[in-house]
């Protein structure tokens, strides 16, 4: 994947796949993690423009479709997409090495926009940290910790020098897998008991369109959007900043 193109990821497939179905809806959870497997696989958002097109070729001709039913979640996707990746793998492979191409003069994000991100996510985990404090002292303690973390990459945001988006977004991802790790950890049964059972509803019509390891990614990423938002934590990866 091309550096920052991935920081428009989500919004580049939820809209193509609006206009496949014609309908404006809310994305559900499930097809939310499934586009974050596809970023953290570092499928091309092409391969998966291509993808979403020929599911939805697929399903035109299925009797579900000639019954008037409507492709409803990327689940039905997700073969398609991964066929499309392979494919363009393949073609990369044939052509040989690249040129690198010339970075942008631009940054993708304006300083105060990335300033304002880290400064409101800082405030945010500091707000659930208060709201937890009762019950989850070892949740608390990393929502804390990670607060401070962003407190201090602040004023790194105004160094003279270019920014160094990659190395911030890999510091970002550390402290959510940091933070996914202790919620997992000291979250209630019944809250991860409830969290699996909506994961099992939502792909059952789909489960047996995928792999083991397919089913266990998109089980991790639900997990941990579900459980984010259960204890009122943002996220703090650049790709959530658009």
């Amino acid at each position: 994947m091309e550096p920052f193109n991935y920081f428009n990821y989500f919004t580049e497939i939820e809209e193509h796949f609006w206009r496949k179905r014609g309908a404006h809806l809310l994305v559900s959870p499930l097809d939310w993690a499934i586009v974050e497997t596809w970023q953290k696989a570092g499928i091309p958002l092409n391969a998966v423009l291509k993808g979403i097109d020929r599911a939805f070729e697929s399903w035109s001709r299925s009797r579900r479709a000639a019954g008037g039913r409507q492709l409803k979640s990327l689940a039905y996707c997700v073969d398609a997409v991964l066929d499309a990746a392979a494919e363009a793998q393949e073609a990369a492979a044939g052509r040989g090495p690249e040129v690198p191409s010339k970075p942008p003069v631009s940054e993708p994000f304006s300083r105060t926009e990335l300033k304002g991100y880290l400064e409101r996510n800082a405030g945010r985990l500091r707000a659930a940290a208060e709201k937890n404090r009762a019950t989850h002292a070892a949740i608390v303690a990393r929502l804390d910790e990670t607060a401070r973390r962003l407190d201090e990459a602040v004023p790194r945001i105004d160094s003279p020098t270019a920014l160094d988006l990659e190395d911030l977004e890999r510091r970002l991802t550390i402290l959510e897998e940091k933070l996914t790790a202790s919620l997992r950890a000291d979250a209630d049964e019944e809250s991860l008991l409830a969290i699996r059972r909506e994961i099992d509803r939502s792909l059952a019509p789909y489960k047996r369109k995928m792999s083991a390891d397919q089913l266990a990614q998109l089980e991790r990423q639900y997990t941990q959007k579900r459980l984010f938002e259960i204890f009122h934590i943002p996220r703090l990866s650049l790709f959530y900043l658009t």
